[in-house]
């Protein structure tokens, strides 16, 4: 369901007013770093579940494919 790299928005601002966050770590807790002020704040899954009002904007997936890649010569 969450991603590294999504952009949240959680229902209450963090003190310097934002309330994006980044997700940089998933597992067992969530590491999320507000996207006005860069603070980085280690959370539970469970605190960051109840705590979350929706996913803002999904990680884009980024795969290196031989097939897909084009290679450009001068």
């Amino acid at each position: 369901m969450y991603d590294l790299g999504d952009i949240v928005v959680m229902k209450k601002p963090h003190a310097c007013g934002e309330n994006r966050w980044e997700i940089i770590r998933v597992g067992a807790d969530f590491k999320i770093k507000c996207l006005n002020c860069a603070h980085i704040v280690m959370i539970s899954r469970k605190d960051f579940e109840k705590k979350v009002k929706s996913i803002k904007t999904k990680a884009i997936d980024v795969t290196t494919d031989i097939d897909n890649y084009v290679k450009f010569e001068n």
